[in-house]
């Protein structure tokens, strides 16, 4: 039996994720289960979920997929692709992206998921944020910084950055002022283990990092990940000159028409969600 997972459901997803090191936020699940109630599945075995995945739909012509996990005693049996098919169909005719371990790829691509690129984790120590004009976010700043996620992205995701820029006890969003309004904005989260920022959205390399290490600072954490995209190849470099090691890399896949984004995106919100 496959169906839609209950909200419980969700923070189990999110508990089988930290089993696989996936690290998880601490708050993540209600703020995942926001951007889109009826795009988390599971399958049923004897009334008990053995495998889990996420296909949310963002807006009317996008989607993530994330989150495909299944128990270990039900792998190889069929049970997880299943799981799959199913989900994908609530994506529509929508273009759908991942984030997939570079072993699946070609498991992705007989799904129709074509490589654009590639993300890498890095982790390091903060550093005292430059000296710019920035401020915790409040509720008002949000659709400027929802026009700024819309661009740098290439896609729009209302429903999602409203939970996810709300502040949390251990979630917090830094954003940076500028002539016309907000210019960039990051969001820190902690996690199972450590604090990750994301998204990174900044008009320049200087400004995301200091959003990066406000970010951080906000929720009075020492180090922190951040997930890097292909193209911000001076980012990553900065973050290396700092002492940042990479640690993980995933390939970003789309079935489908890929979003046109723009130069201002330094950090991934969440490999679950894009």
């Amino acid at each position: 039996m496959m169906r839609v997972a209950t909200a419980d459901e969700v923070a189990l997803m999110l508990d089988w994720a930290a089993e696989e090191g996936w690290n998880p936020g601490l708050e993540d699940a209600a703020a995942f289960r926001a951007a889109d109630p009826e795009g988390f599945f599971v399958a049923l075995r004897d009334g008990a979920p053995v495998a889990a995945i996420s296909v949310v739909a963002h807006s009317d012509s996008f989607a993530f997929l994330g989150l495909y996990l299944c128990r270990p005693d039900w792998r190889g049996k069929g049970v997880g692709y299943a799981l799959w098919q199913h989900a994908l169909a609530h994506a529509g005719g929508r273009t759908v992206g991942l984030d997939g371990v570079a072993a699946q790829q070609a498991n992705y691509a007989r799904s129709g998921f074509v490589l654009t690129g590639a993300t890498t984790r890095m982790e390091g120590a903060a550093q005292r944020p430059a000296a710019l004009p920035l401020r915790a976010a409040l509720p008002e700043d949000l659709p400027a910084l929802a026009a700024l996620d819309a661009d740098a992205n290439g896609v729009t995701r209302p429903r999602f950055l409203s939970a996810w820029l709300e502040a949390a006890e251990t979630r917090r969003t830094v954003l940076l002022d500028g002539p016309a309004g907000p210019a960039g904005f990051a969001t820190a989260r902690l996690c199972r283990t450590g604090c990750k920022v994301g998204p990174v959205i900044a008009p320049d390399l200087e400004a995301a990092l200091a959003l990066a290490d406000a970010a951080a600072a906000a929720l009075s954490a020492p180090h922190y990940i951040v997930d890097v995209p292909a193209p911000q190849q001076a980012f990553r470099a900065a973050l290396e000159a700092r002492g940042f090691a990479a640690t993980f890399e995933t390939a970003r896949m789309y079935r489908g028409t890929p979003p046109v984004a723009t130069t201002q995106l330094f950090g991934v919100a969440t490999l679950e969600l894009g």
